[in-house]
C-alpha cells in the first residue's frame, strides 16, 4: 500500500462532497503518475489555497479515462478537465472548517515533509506541488490516524478572514467553443503585493550599483537556461536557444553538448510564428516536433514569458507542447496566479494553465543530478513541475 497525495482546489471538494464521493478525477497530464496507483492504495486529500488536510480516500479500482460529469448539475462542464479517474472508498472526509491545517505545531513537527522547513518560508510548499506526490509511508500513516480522529472527535479550526478571501479568489467563465475554463481575478491587493515584492527586491538590491545587479541576475537566468538546456539534451533531444543567448549558455555546458545545439528551427510555420518560436529562452524538439519549451523568468517582471507562451498558443493553437516557466521559488504564487489570467484563459485552443507550469529552481537543480537521464522519459519533469490547481 502507498500513500499520495490529491489536491483539491475548496469549490472542487465541495462538489466532490456532495456527490456520492465514489470517484476522483485528474487532468489530463497526471496520466503518467496515476500509472503507478494500485487498488488498495491511498489518497490523502489535501486543500489548495487553505494549506489543510481534508480527507483519505482508498482507491478501489484501476486508472480509467471518463469525462462525464460528476454531479447531476447542467451548469457546470469543469469535468472534463479531469479525465483521468479512480474509483474510491471515502474513508475520511472533512468539511474546510473541520481539515487540519498543515502547520498546526503538531502536524508540521511530525511530517518529515515539512518538519525541516522554516514555516514562514515559502520553498516549504515545494511538496504540494501537485496531486500524486509520493508521501512517506510515515508521513501517511500519521496523517491517516489523525485525519480519522478528526472525523470521530471534531476539532474545528475556523476559517481566517485570509482564509475566506482564499475559498473565493477565482472564478469560472463560460467560452463559447471550451465551455467553462478557470480564471484569475486580480484586484487592488494583487497589484500592491506585487509593488511589494518589488520594493522588496530593489531594496536587496540596494548595496550594488544597478548595472551590477544586471548582471547578476542576467548571468544566473543564462545559467539556468543552460541547465535546462543540459537536462534536455541528456534526454535525447535538439536544443534550440535563442541566437542572442546561445554563446553564453554555450560557456555553461559540456563542449561535446554543443552539436546538439540548433543553428536553425526545422520547423514549418509562417514567419510570424518563427519569429515567435525563436524568441522562447529554450525548446527541447524531436525531428520536427517542439516537445517542451521553457522560460526563464528571474526578476519580478514574469509576463514577459508567460506573453511569448500565450502568443505561441494564439498562433498556433492545435500544437502539442508543454510549457514551463522556470523561477525562483519565491515567484511562485505569482506565476501560477498569473497563469490564470483571464486573458490567458480564454485563448481559441485552450486555457494557458491546461499546458503551462511553474519549475522553480531547486527542481531544476534536482533534475540536473538524477544519474541516467538518458534513460529515462521527459514525463519525469511533471513530476517536479507544479500546474495550477483547478
Amino acid at each position: 500500500m502507498a500513500y499520495y497525495s490529491d489536491l483539491f482546489l475548496p469549490e472542487n471538494w465541495k462538489v466532490f462532497l456532495e456527490t456520492e464521493r465514489s470517484i476522483v478525477g485528474l487532468k489530463k497530464g497526471s496520466k503518467g503518475l496515476a500509472k503507478r496507483v494500485d487498488k488498495g492504495d491511498i489518497f490523502v486529500c489535501y486543500l489548495a489555497r487553505l494549506s489543510r488536510w481534508c480527507g483519505v480516500l482508498e482507491v478501489t479500482s484501476d486508472l480509467f479515462v471518463d469525462s462525464s460529469p460528476f454531479s447531476s448539475s447542467p451548469d457546470s462542464d469543469w469535468h472534463k478537465q479531469f479525465p483521468i479517474r479512480f474509483q474510491v472508498k471515502p474513508v475520511v472526509t472533512l468539511k474546510p472548517e473541520l481539515a487540519v491545517p498543515t502547520k498546526d505545531p503538531q502536524v508540521w513537527q511530525t511530517l518529515s515533509i515539512t518538519r525541516e522547513h522554516d514555516p514562514k518560508n515559502r520553498k516549504w510548499g515545494g511538496f504540494f506541488r501537485g496531486s500524486l506526490r509520493t508521501i512517506p509511508d510515515e508521513d501517511g500513516r500519521f496523517l491517516v490516524k489523525l485525519l480519522k480522529e478528526q472525523q470521530t472527535n471534531p476539532n474545528p479550526y475556523p476559517l481566517t478572514a485570509k482564509d475566506k478571501k482564499q475559498l473565493n479568489r477565482t472564478r469560472r467563465v463560460r467560452t463559447l467553443n471550451r465551455g467553462e475554463v478557470e480564471v484569475e481575478v486580480s484586484g487592488h491587493d494583487d497589484e500592491h503585493q506585487e509593488d511589494e515584492d518589488s520594493t522588496t527586491e530593489q531594496h536587496a538590491l540596494a548595496t550594488v550599483s544597478s548595472t551590477d545587479a544586471g548582471q547578476m541576475e542576467s548571468r544566473t537566468s543564462i545559467r539556468y537556461q543552460a541547465k535546462v538546456a543540459e537536462i534536455g539534451v541528456k534526454m535525447g533531444f535538439k536544443i534550440w536557444i535563442p541566437r542572442n543567448d546561445k554563446n553564453r549558455v554555450l560557456e555553461h555546458v559540456a563542449e561535446n553538448t554543443h552539436q546538439q545545439f540548433l543553428n536553425e528551427l526545422p520547423l514549418n510555420y509562417d514567419d510570424t510564428s518563427l519569429q515567435t518560436i525563436e524568441q522562447i529562452d529554450v525548446l527541447w524538439l524531436k525531428g520536427r516536433s517542439m516537445t517542451r519549451a521553457f522560460e526563464i523568468e528571474h526578476t519580478t517582471a514574469i509576463y514577459s514569458g508567460l506573453l511569448r507562451m500565450a502568443d505561441l498558443l494564439a498562433l498556433q493553437p492545435n500544437i502539442n507542447i508543454r510549457l514551463h516557466i522556470v523561477a525562483p521559488m519565491d515567484k511562485r504564487e505569482k506565476v501560477l496566479h498569473q497563469i490564470k489570467r483571464l486573458v490567458f484563459s480564454l485563448l481559441g485552443g485552450g486555457p494557458l494553465y491546461e499546458r503551462c507550469s511553474f519549475l522553480p529552481y531547486d527542481r531544476i537543480d534536482e533534475l540536473a543530478q538524477i544519474p541516467h537521464l538518458s534513460h529515462m522519459s521527459d514525463t519525469i519533469i511533471d513530476e517536479y513541475a507544479e500546474s495550477p490547481e483547478v
